[in-house]
């Protein structure tokens, strides 16, 4: 069992929901979403909203205004501008730029199916064969592999050193910049000091500590929910075809994110306006709450 989690009160607190404009918003990323939210507020700091749209290939045409009209509906109202990452391109390309002057960033022409075939792992084939940097995709020299990190829900973490000190895509073959990077780069302008996300991610994680150290950046305080998963290892998502949450009667699925989350919810909650509701998770949401567990299978009543 991991330690009890962190609830110390955080100063400045400016924390974000960043969803992908791949589809609706379904219940795992409705738990995100609130989880985020509650956090912030208890906290009262800044929640903001992030549409990361940086896969182009994967976008939905207008699924990012459902997305946000379903924050809406469920009355999860964000602080400051939305932000696009296809907006934001200039910026990756100023910390890339960066990078290669300081040497960190080499052109890499092996495929997937190469390093799959070859275990699954990058051993830098590509890094002192010096490709142009205008061809293939662009990997950074990793120079502050993170083994080991603590999360406030699921405690200490440990991540293979193999993949810890992989050099990694930051700049896709296709032109397209990868998420690795910009997540980071996107926290950093923004000011994030914790992100509250899906376990999905834990791993992703050490990756992205790692670039916070090698752009010389405080490292945000991380607290990675458990997913919600229909079956043991198969997460709700939008490649999975979870369904989407209700913005004509939001009030179902956000009490049954709350009792996902941990909240001692009760029958009278159903009295409550949609505003009211989230005033009392707001009022009655403890990080030490959230179940400590990696995932939670749900009944499809909860899906929708």
């Amino acid at each position: 069992m991991p330690p009890a989690a962190v609830t110390a009160p955080m100063r400045n607190y400016r924390g974000r929901f960043a969803p992908s404009p791949s589809g609706p918003l379904h219940f795992g990323s409705l738990v995100a979403a609130v989880g985020s939210y509650l956090d912030a507020k208890v906290n009262k700091g800044s929640w903001l909203v992030r549409i990361e749209d940086i896969d182009t290939t994967r976008v939905v045409k207008n699924a990012d205004t459902d997305i946000l009209n379903t924050l809406q509906a469920y009355c999860l109202h964000w602080d400051e501008s939305v932000v696009y990452q296809t907006k934001r391109l200039d910026l990756y390309q100023d910390v890339v730029s960066s990078l290669e002057n300081q040497q960190c960033v080499y052109a890499c022409h092996c495929s997937r199916k190469q390093i799959k075939a070859l275990g699954g792992i990058y051993q830098g084939q590509c890094k002192n064969l010096g490709h142009p940097t205008d061809t293939g995709a662009l990997r950074l020299t990793q120079c502050h592999a993170t083994t080991h990190f603590n999360d406030l829900i699921q405690g200490d973490i440990s991540v293979s050193s193999e993949l810890a000190h992989e050099d990694y895509i930051i700049k896709r073959s296709d032109g397209l910049f990868a998420y690795q990077l910009v997540v980071v780069v996107d926290d950093i302008d923004q000011g994030i000091n914790r992100i509250v996300r899906g376990a999905d991610l834990i791993e992703p994680t050490a990756r992205q500590i790692s670039l916070f150290k090698q752009l010389n950046h405080p490292i945000p305080e991380f607290a990675h929910l458990p997913l919600a998963v229909a079956k043991p290892g198969f997460k709700l998502s939008k490649q999975n075809y979870a369904p989407a949450i209700s913005k004509a009667e939001p009030k179902p699925a956000l009490i049954s994110a709350f009792e996902f989350l941990g909240l001692p919810t009760h029958a009278n909650l159903m009295d409550l306006t949609t505003e009211q509701l989230i005033e009392w998770g707001i009022n009655t949401f403890e990080l030490k709450q959230v179940p400590r567990v990696a995932e939670i299978q749900i009944s499809q009543k909860q899906t929708s």
